[in-house]
């Protein structure tokens, strides 16, 4: 099994965890893919900062259209895809070039990963929601780092 395999499972764990003992989730399949990325708080705070755009978003484009169920669910992980894809593309390497000290690139986490973000702040709150979902990321990556070791060291 690869690591994101691994990551994904623990971090699915972990949310259900959250979700049955304290009744919040920070998403589901979030915590795992955060976890392998904690090297990298740059690309974390970028993901952070699309699903809030994401949230507010969503937030205004209800006040205009009705919005519930399935179809406010589908639009806001349409918005994380197309605000993604525009930061990842277009402003994050305008914002971040010539910065020596950045070894990674510099991206948001996932194509997915800001709309399923943005689905839990609407469903919970934004302050639940990221509390839940970065305590599960440091979780996981502490579970991994002790059961992997070495392994995991980018």
């Amino acid at each position: 099994m690869d690591l994101l395999s691994i990551s994904i499972g623990l971090g699915l764990g972990v949310s259900l965890f959250f979700s049955e003992f304290f009744g919040i989730a920070g998403g589901l399949v979030v915590p795992g893919y955060f976890a392998l990325q904690l090297h990298n708080p740059i690309n974390i705070l970028l993901t952070l900062s699309v699903s809030l755009c994401v949230f507010g978003l969503g937030k205004i484009i209800s006040k205009f259209v009705i919005l519930y169920g399935k179809r406010r669910t589908a639009i806001l992980l349409l918005l994380g895809f197309v605000l993604d894809a525009v930061g990842n593309e277009w402003i994050f390497p305008k914002i971040f070039t010539g910065i020596v000290y950045l070894e990674a690139e510099v991206k948001a986490v996932g194509h997915i990963i800001p709309g399923l973000i943005a689905v839990w702040m609407d469903r919970q709150g934004w302050l639940e929601t990221l509390a839940s979902l970065l305590t599960a990321s440091i979780i996981v990556r502490l579970i991994l780092i002790l059961s992997l070791g070495k392994e995991l060291l980018p």
